[in-house]
């Protein structure tokens, strides 16, 4: 077990948080990274709420570890978003593509623990001002829904760290324990994943999606709708991200999800956007959940282990 702020907030082993993806961060993925000893999270992003409720459900019976829901902001359909969040019972929260004032408040009257996810340094200092418990600070290297003012981890996780005292989760860019004990080295207590997750053998997508990241170099992402209308965001390139890369679709990005569904279980890689980060060119297989977290786990105190051997100072 890994103790710091981020394990005693949570309730679990290791500060490793998987991300909330619209229609995967469901039971069947979130229920096996809870019982590997990392956080669980269902997503509200596609706002099939009732189907969100099931798989709320669903987790109680797959796994009595820790998780929590996402709540991504600029997607909510339901005004009682909250209320309906709060009779869930659960008692950690993630809020994301908005203002962290909406929300936070009445999540935390309720007792729940809320983290949100910041693209930059003046969000990070508004949501500390909202009162959050914690920030998830996600560079623009991970896939989905991004600043069009973007920043990587490298820069963007230092300089907040550096203002702020709550504790931070990194996101984009994180993989593997190197990069996790790298995320520590700036200030992190914690990880997220997303892309990793995503090609897990758990993970309830098309194998196609999961060959394509496997497959996927370093370059292999495109950055689209840096100019509106409507959220920036990191995809896979296809012959289809390709060309909105250079020349958006009339109506724009966002539009393209409508056939979301097919891409995510149907396997058509070019019928919707795959999001995806840039690690995907570090990503050479599909592997269950709890290899993936003990592999990272093992890595990173490996890694600190040697810096320490190799660079600690002598006192």
């Amino acid at each position: 077990m890994i103790k710091n702020r981020i394990t005693e907030m949570l309730g679990v082993q290791y500060p490793i948080v998987q991300a909330p993806m619209g229609w995967i961060a469901r039971s069947q993925l979130a229920s096996a990274v809870s019982n590997a000893g990392a956080m669980g999270i269902i997503e509200t992003s596609s706002g099939e709420l009732d189907a969100v409720r099931e798989e709320i459900g669903k987790m109680r019976k797959l796994t009595d570890k820790p998780f929590g829901v996402n709540v991504a902001q600029a997607f909510v359909r339901d005004p009682d978003i909250v209320k309906f969040i709060i009779d869930q019972g659960v008692q950690f929260v993630s809020t994301s593509a908005g203002d962290p004032t909406k929300y936070c408040g009445q999540l935390k009257e309720a007792g729940l623990t809320v983290f949100h996810v910041v693209p930059t340094l003046a969000a990070a200092l508004k949501a500390v001002a909202a009162g959050v418990d914690g920030l998830i600070v996600e560079g623009a290297e991970g896939g989905g829904f991004k600043n069009p003012r973007d920043v990587s981890t490298m820069v963007l996780l230092p300089l907040v760290c550096s203002k702020v005292d709550l504790p931070i989760i990194a996101a984009g860019g994180i993989t593997d324990g190197a990069t996790m004990a790298a995320a520590f080295a700036l200030g992190a207590e914690g990880v997220q994943m997303g892309t990793r997750m995503v090609s897990a053998a758990e993970s309830p997508v098309h194998e196609n999606w999961k060959s394509a990241i496997v497959n996927a170099s370093e370059t292999d992402t495109v950055f689209l709708n840096r100019f509106g209308p409507g959220p920036a965001l990191r995809a896979l390139r296809t012959e289809k991200t390709a060309a909105y890369e250079k020349t958006p679709p009339e109506g724009g990005v966002m539009g393209e999800f409508r056939n979301a569904l097919s891409l995510y279980f149907g396997g058509d890689m070019e019928s919707s956007i795959a999001l995806s980060g840039q690690v995907a060119g570090r990503i050479d297989s599909v592997r269950p959940v709890a290899d993936i977290i003990a592999d990272t786990v093992r890595e990173f105190e490996e890694v600190v282990a040697a810096m320490s051997a190799k660079y600690g100072v002598k006192r």
